[in-house]
């Protein structure tokens, strides 16, 4: 009897041990999960944080830069001013200094669109001309802009005295612009024009008119007909 004793207390022990060995494997199991968790979460919260502060650089760089844009519309428009610009010069240079303040913080199409027109104010028309061209291939999807940059860049080319490109150009405005296709080719007539070739100008003021009755630069071209026909 005694020896079954001795056996049933050594099985006891045995699953007391196992008991105990299971325990402390689960602990060390827990304590691992909890350190990778700890480090994942972490890894989250940073995340977080950093887009967080991304978001929060985002919106304040983009409304300081509508800030400028504002104040540099004012300028080049001469509007609100407490006192009278007579001065152009200083007028366009103080505009684009303040358009590319706002462009260096958030690039935006209607800031270097300014700050082109505002280099062909000054009559720098290189500088022009550069800036257009990149509007070209940063913001070839912005339909609304690029009309006005191609009109403004035919302008360009007619200061620099190069008429063909200006032509150019102007095929370029007609082609990809329904709104400034009679503008286009008003444009070109004038050039044609210009260059004494009357018969290929008249064709354009009849396109206009044809074309383009309603447009607001139909009585141009009518009158420039008229004149054509008393010369």
């Amino acid at each position: 009897m005694p020896k079954q004793i001795k056996k049933k207390i050594s099985k006891t022990l045995n699953a007391e041990a196992e008991v105990k060995n299971k325990l402390y494997s689960l602990k060390d199991t827990f304590q691992e999960r909890k350190k990778t968790i700890l480090k994942y979460s972490t890894g989250i919260i940073v995340v977080i944080m950093a887009i967080a502060s991304f978001l929060f650089y985002s919106y304040t760089s983009q409304k300081k830069a509508k800030m400028l844009e504002y104040e540099a519309y004012n300028i080049y428009y001469n509007e609100y001013q407490k006192l009278p610009l007579d001065n152009k010069e200083l007028q366009y240079k103080n505009a684009l200094e303040i358009f590319k303040k706002a462009y260096e913080i958030k690039k935006s199409p209607s800031s270097l669109f300014y700050i082109a027109s505002c280099y062909y104010e000054l009559g720098k028309y290189d500088d022009a001309l550069n800036a257009l061209n990149v509007f070209i291939k940063k913001y070839s999807d912005e339909d609304n802009f690029l009309p006005l940059v191609y009109q403004k860049m035919a302008m360009v080319y007619v200061k620099k005295g190069n008429i063909t490109e200006a032509m150019k150009t102007l095929d370029i405005l007609y082609n990809k612009s329904d709104i400034y296709k009679d503008l286009a080719i008003m444009e070109y007539g004038s050039l044609l024009e210009k260059e004494g070739k009357s018969e290929e100008a008249k064709k354009k003021y009849k396109e206009l008119i044809t074309k383009f009755p309603a447009s607001p630069f139909t009585d141009d071209a009518q009158t420039k007909l008229s004149k054509e026909k008393e010369g």
